[in-house]
């Protein structure tokens, strides 16, 4: 019954650590990747070393209290048995965040994967890298936009906690990276779409309503269905919004389409919008596209990404742009514009001739 600590040199010059555990007649490698050694020709890189080598010291130490109480053996044994869907179903419940809805969304589909894939029953013991990776670009092919990558960030959020709590030797996520979605590729809708689906009859003309309202206020699903009266200035034709996103508050200036919205609304109602859940909204605006014979992939979201790049295609100015949007830096108007760019150039070669 051992933990020795050992270094691997790395063909970059670095080093990785791990602990080598013998324990009744097996020996185990759980490797400290987040303690990498850096190769050492500065000072502060010698620091950063001593520093790490110190807590991979403390790591050894801990195992190896773990294996003389046979708490080890037990974390180990119970975790590999552990049914995923479980626990993870258990970490959901008790999740308190904004994003729970999110949360159990991508568990959702992580249920569906395994069914599909016939891996029902997955157990933390048999839970490795490769199921990781397909999950992975299963939430790619089956979501829109950036919604896989989204949702796989959360799903590593769970498993790197399934892992700190001691199921697992290894996180079978660690190495597995998450597609960045490219949001220049995101379907954005033209003003004269929006006109378009405007006069296109709808199931529900309160989610339609709602939706072009979005399309004109660059704002959130979460933040239109929360907005009540109260939080409309009549004299200013301005809307006070709490993003639900950043927690940030921004006065929103409407514009004459937005405010044609809201006479249609009824006042006596406390919110301004009555709508349905996310997903039965995403639906009825998939039937309403469908109807108004738009062929692009359109979520709630892209009103949101089609009000940013109608701004930018429209010459409003690229900081008026991000304040209207409620961003806290240039750095996330740029998307709008890459956007507008794309768009431009697509426009410019319709005018193309052969010559």
């Amino acid at each position: 019954m051992s933990v020795t600590l050992r270094k691997r040199k790395n063909a970059d010059g670095s080093q990785s650590l791990l602990l080598d555990i013998y324990h009744n007649g097996k020996r185990r490698y759980e490797f400290l990747k987040h303690l990498k050694l850096d190769k050492g020709t500065t000072l502060t890189e010698r620091q950063r070393n001593k520093d790490k080598l110190e807590t991979a010291k403390k790591i050894a130490a801990h195992r190896a209290n773990e294996l003389e109480s046979h708490n080890y053996k037990v974390i180990v044994d119970a975790g590999r048995k552990a049914d995923v869907i479980q626990w993870m179903q258990a970490f959901v419940d008790k999740y308190q965040l904004k994003d729970k809805r999110n949360v159990q969304g991508v568990l959702n589909r992580f249920i569906t994967f395994l069914n599909e894939t016939k891996q029902n029953g997955l157990t933390f013991g048999d839970f490795s890298e490769n199921i990781a990776v397909d999950f992975r670009n299963y939430l790619n092919h089956i979501s829109i936009g950036e919604g896989g990558a989204s949702y796989f960030a959360r799903f590593k959020k769970m498993v790197k906690r399934a892992y700190k709590d001691g199921l697992m030797l290894k996180n079978p996520c660690e190495d597995v990276k998450t597609i960045k979605y490219d949001a220049r590729k995101k379907d954005v809708l033209t003003l004269d779409e929006i006109k378009l689906i405007n006069n296109t009859p709808c199931q529900s003309n309160e989610v339609k309503n709602a939706f072009i309202f979005s399309c004109m206020t660059g704002l959130r699903w979460c933040d239109v269905k929360g907005l009540t009266w109260k939080d409309f200035d009549v004299k200013e034709s301005k809307l006070k919004v709490l993003q639900g996103k950043t927690q940030k508050e921004i006065w929103q200036n409407l514009n004459s389409t937005a405010l044609k919205i809201l006479e249609r609304q009824n006042k006596e109602d406390k919110t301004i919008f009555k709508l349905p859940s996310a997903d039965g909204a995403n639906k009825t605006i998939k039937a309403l596209i469908k109807r108004a014979g738009i062929t692009k992939k359109i979520t709630w979201h892209n009103s949101r990404h089609s009000f940013g790049t109608n701004l930018i295609l429209n010459d409003v100015g690229v900081l008026t742009a991000s304040k209207m949007l409620g961003h806290s830096t240039l750095a996330h108007t740029q998307r709008y514009i890459d956007a507008a760019d794309e768009m431009k150039q697509t426009a410019s070669e319709k005018l193309s001739i052969e010559i």
